[in-house]
């Protein structure tokens, strides 16, 4: 049975009548008659009762009627996911973040996906760091990173769209904490708490911080993941150094006040270059946007960035990872 002789049935069955029928159809309508009569001998039975003044469904012809409007309607709607899948506009995409940036940057990407591709799912990874976000990504584990720069290997395309400058966390009973002004030279003689693992970038940016200060930070404590990293600083054990972004966390006990040295760290989207699924692409143009005009760097691979462009959120289905510092 060819999709054709349902579409023509579909419109004799509809109209009852062979004459408007075809210019509907916008055949011609000895063409279309004869086509209704290849589909009745496929299928040995009569679908219409004809005479010289009506045409009418048989029992059978109504039957195929309801199934023909389904399966049309089935097909319509498998071709336009199809042309919504290839133009970007439907879909999913695999989306990772770094654990603050879940709660900073998170709300701002999802809302503007909803309201600019309703119809493609992000379906999130948090508390991922860049070193795991850059081996999902390879791997085709995820199809976008919400990360900090540098990624480590490759292949990637870079779009940054965000520069946080570095702030204080201490605890509330802190020295410092009913310091207005506090530089990095303040916290010469103070332990630090820091993420575990050397490939963090907030690590660094802390580190750099501190040398341009004159001083190598004492790393008193190591912490796993940003929740017990702030706890350890509630406890007393520490100060830390984090991107303002930390502000979008429940803070209870500790106090956040601004440095006026510390570097700066930059949150970039990336995917791997060449990646087939052409939602990413729209979805990476709508984050973009979403963060507003930047001079944003955009590059590929590793190397340093060596274009500007105007830079900076779909239902959401969570999918938590292990954070890896």
């Amino acid at each position: 049975m060819e999709l054709r002789h349902l579409r023509y049935f579909a419109a004799v069955a509809e109209t009852c009548h062979f004459g408007q029928a075809a210019a509907m159809l916008h055949v011609a309508q000895p063409a279309l008659s004869y086509a209704i009569r290849q589909l009745e001998s496929e299928l040995d039975v009569t679908l219409f009762t004809r005479t010289t003044r009506q045409v009418a469904l048989t029992p059978a012809g109504e039957f195929l009627k309801t199934e023909a409007d389904r399966i049309l309607a089935d097909v319509d709607t498998a071709v336009d996911g199809v042309r919504r899948i290839a133009a970007g506009r439907s879909g999913v995409v695999r989306l990772g973040l770094t654990g603050i940036a879940a709660f900073s940057h998170l709300p701002r990407i999802a809302r503007a996906v909803k309201q600019a591709l309703p119809d493609v799912e992000l379906r999130i990874s948090s508390d991922m760091l860049t070193p795991m976000q850059c081996t999902a990504l390879q791997s085709g584990e995820l199809d976008l990173g919400v990360l900090r720069p540098p990624v480590v290997g490759d292949g990637f395309e870079v779009r940054t769209i965000d520069v946080e400058p570095q702030v204080l966390v201490v605890s509330a009973d802190h020295r410092l904490a009913v310091e207005p002004v506090i530089s990095m030279v303040d916290l010469r003689n103070e332990p630090f708490v820091m993420y575990d693992s050397r490939d963090s970038a907030v690590n660094d940016a802390t580190v750099r911080s501190c040398r341009r200060a004159g001083f190598v930070p004492q790393r008193a404590h190591d912490a796993s993941g940003t929740p017990v990293l702030l706890a350890l600083v509630a406890a007393g054990l520490g100060v830390a150094v984090l991107p303002a972004s930390v502000r979008a966390l429940p803070l209870d006990g500790l106090v956040m006040r601004e440095l006026t040295d510390a570097a700066s760290t930059d949150i970039a989207l990336a995917w791997t270059a060449g990646n087939p699924n052409p939602v990413v692409d729209a979805v990476a143009r709508v984050i973009g946007d979403a963060f507003g005009p930047t001079d944003a760097a955009v590059h590929t691979g590793s190397a340093a960035p060596t274009d500007t462009t105007t830079l900076s959120t779909a239902q959401v289905t969570a999918h938590p990872m292990r954070e890896i510092r």
